[in-house]
């Protein structure tokens, strides 16, 4: 059992954590206060290929592996967990979609400039009624002889008003709870953004209603086997739940250093903070719980680029990062 970063591993977290500490860390509080995502910045994550980084280069990806995947997102999220959630439902969530249940040409048409930083992906599966329960789901796409007409409205759904792309999935036979996945298009005719979400917390984050008002989807653009929606949409969530701990790990990992540094700057009765034994001892059991953390989601990332089942070690890792 190997503990170590390979070089190359080594090297993509260095890169990450100097691009964050340097071109996210600049605006961070002021896209925050006023809810803005840093979409040139996020731009530059593609072209310096993060967000391509676990899929094959055929597809414009890096030909990294998922810890490498992981350990970038980690870095992001240690300072901008708003441009660390949008990262992960770009790659973990929309572009794994396309990975895992796509055709040739599905992959080539719409995941490129995806993986680029060119144009941002979206994952559509949360209604009012329906998210963790996907069969209470209400969206619809009835086949007319030609093509699906696409009718619904999703909700808290990540990058909505930024993403050109969106992996939705619908009913296609209402009477037996039928959920097919289809990719649509932002620019498509009935396509609209609705309620923007106002939050207390990863606020540059954007996160909105999508609304789809007869929308006319093409049979190239669904995305597996109709009636099999749910299988991909549970799949693809595996792989999500991942990124969730990633950027957990990366929050945790991010307050553990700013209160480190407080408590060795700041005096009380003549001393620094750090040498009060019980803040001490408190900062030892915080270090402990990220770093039991940190292994349950690096063990989560490498059984999944191993091509282990890691439905339950993923479930885990996001209990355990998100707690931490």
């Amino acid at each position: 059992m190997n503990f170590e970063l390979t070089p190359q591993q080594k090297a993509v977290q260095q890169s990450a954590r100097q691009f964050a500490q340097t071109v996210l860390q600049e605006t961070v509080l002021e896209d925050d206060a006023a809810g803005r995502f840093p979409e040139e910045a996020y731009k530059k994550m593609g072209e310096m290929g993060f967000v391509g980084l676990p899929f094959p280069k055929e597809y414009g990806g890096q030909g990294g592996d998922y810890l490498s995947y992981v350990l970038a997102l980690e870095e992001i999220s240690k300072i901008n967990s708003s441009v660390g959630i949008a990262y992960s439902v770009c790659t973990s969530l929309y572009s794994g979609a396309l990975i895992n249940d796509g055709n040739e040409e599905q992959k080539k048409k719409y995941l490129p400039e995806v993986l680029s930083g060119k144009k941002m992906g979206s994952f559509c599966l949360t209604e009012p009624d329906a998210g963790s329960d996907a069969a209470g789901c209400k969206t619809t796409a009835i086949w007319n002889g030609k093509e699906y007409i696409l009718n619904g409205l999703k909700c808290f759904i990540t990058n909505g008003p930024l993403a050109d792309y969106y992996m939705v999935v619908a009913l296609t036979n209402p009477k037996t709870k039928g959920l097919t996945a289809f990719i649509v298009e932002r620019e498509w005719e009935g396509v609209s953004i609705g309620k923007i979400e106002d939050k207390c917390g990863i606020r540059c984050a954007q996160v909105s209603e999508v609304i789809f008002d007869n929308v006319r989807v093409p049979k190239e653009n669904m995305l597996g086997e109709e009636g099999k929606g749910f299988a991909v949409a549970m799949k693809d969530l595996d792989g999500g739940r991942i990124g969730v701990a990633a950027q957990g790990l990366g929050i945790a990992k991010g307050a553990y250093d700013i209160a480190f540094n407080y408590l060795k700057e700041r005096e009380q009765f003549g001393k620094p903070l750090y040498k009060n034994q019980y803040l001490a001892f408190k900062m030892a059991e915080l270090e402990t719980e990220i770093e039991m953390a940190q292994y349950m989601l690096y063990k989560a990332a490498t059984d999944k680029q191993e091509g282990k089942s890691y439905s339950v070690p993923a479930a885990k890792a996001k209990m355990v990062c998100t707690d931490a």
